[in-house]
């Protein structure tokens, strides 16, 4: 997978996870493995739980699922999340990643989708410096 997510693009995403928590008590996690065999949707859900990103305070995880050699990708939220935005929250995110990733843009692409992700969900659930703390590790999480 490093040939295809550096070293640096993989700071440069935990950085825009941190940044895009700064602006929201939601809690952003990636995921990238190089096959999935699934529906992408499903093998995110699996994630998600294997993640235990379904912990949150707020049940407001949010969870950007990459398959790179299978040309994968997922978006999804938790359920506090799923519960208050409209049906098609993540459309826009998912055009944005997904055009930069037809470029072979995979850190850009990724990068751009959590900062617009911090952006939306502060709308829906904002950053409270007195209760919010960072309940999820930012790092970048690999698969297989």
């Amino acid at each position: 997978m490093r040939d295809i997510i550096t070293e640096e693009q993989e700071k440069e995403i935990v950085e825009a996870i941190a940044q895009a928590e700064a602006n929201t008590s939601g809690e952003i996690r990636v995921h990238i493995e190089n096959n999935c065999a699934i529906d992408p949707l499903d093998r995110a859900v699996e994630v998600f739980a294997s993640l235990h990103m379904h912990q949150t305070r707020l049940r407001n995880g949010v969870l950007f699922y990459v398959a790179l050699k299978s040309h994968k990708f997922a978006v999804i939220g938790d359920a506090g999340i799923n519960a208050a935005v409209p049906d098609n929250f993540w459309d826009e995110t998912k055009t944005t990643v997904l055009s930069e990733f037809k470029n072979g843009n995979y850190g850009a692409g990724l990068v751009k989708g959590i900062l617009m992700a911090g952006e939306q969900l502060r709308t829906f659930f904002p950053h409270d410096p007195e209760t919010d703390t960072n309940e999820l590790h930012n790092d970048v999480s690999f698969g297989k």
